[in-house]
């Protein structure tokens, strides 16, 4: 459990440090705003990802590719603190098991919520998925907009980076990676 009074703490240190005045009307809350923050910034620490999935692993005798595109995400990039966010797309490839849609936005969410590098994000993802379905593939795609080049740095407002991680016959076999990437870059209905 994250200790709010020392986060608090905190924010009133680096107002001060920055030249501010933390006594001043319109930051007397923002301690306590940014512990509150936090706490939601980073609970996908305080997630056990089986427990996500729960029971909502079901037998079925699917042989196509399994796609949930365009997962909305948000993280914090671990070298500067600072967010960089965009769109997860997660295919499979069953092997006599499937997870229920709505868990794969939530394992997306359970490590992004945490301090977090785009590309170990991506393997996070792809990796647990494997681990929990033991499925023929995996594919996990990002595209992500880093506020830390963006805003600091080389200051490219328009660049976004793209991460994937390839598993099992997403790998292996051309024709499977190049169905999944087909899909994702379908127009939506």
């Amino acid at each position: 459990m994250k200790d709010h009074d020392k986060i608090k703490e905190i924010t009133k240190s680096l107002l001060e440090e920055i030249g501010e005045d933390p006594t001043r009307e319109g930051l007397i809350k923002t301690p306590e705003r940014v512990a509150k923050a936090w706490d939601f910034f980073s609970r996908g620490y305080d997630v056990d990802v089986r427990e996500i999935v729960n029971d909502a692993i079901f037998e079925e005798e699917c042989s196509e590719v399994v796609v949930v595109r365009d997962i909305e995400f948000f993280s914090l990039c671990e070298h500067h603190m600072i967010p960089f966010f965009g769109r997860c797309h997660v295919g499979y490839l069953p092997n006599k098991k499937i997870i229920g849609l709505s868990k794969i936005p939530r394992i997306v969410d359970a490590f992004a919520q945490r301090l977090q590098m785009q590309e170990r994000l991506t393997t996070q993802i792809a990796e647990t998925l494997m681990d929990i379905l033991d499925p023929k593939g995996v594919g996990v795609v990002m595209e992500g907009r880093h506020l830390c080049m963006q805003m600091r740095g080389v200051e490219k407002q328009n660049s976004f980076a793209t991460t994937s991680a390839m598993l099992g016959q997403f790998r292996d076999s051309a024709e499977t990676r190049s169905e999944f990437l087909s899909i994702i870059r379908m127009k939506q209905f």
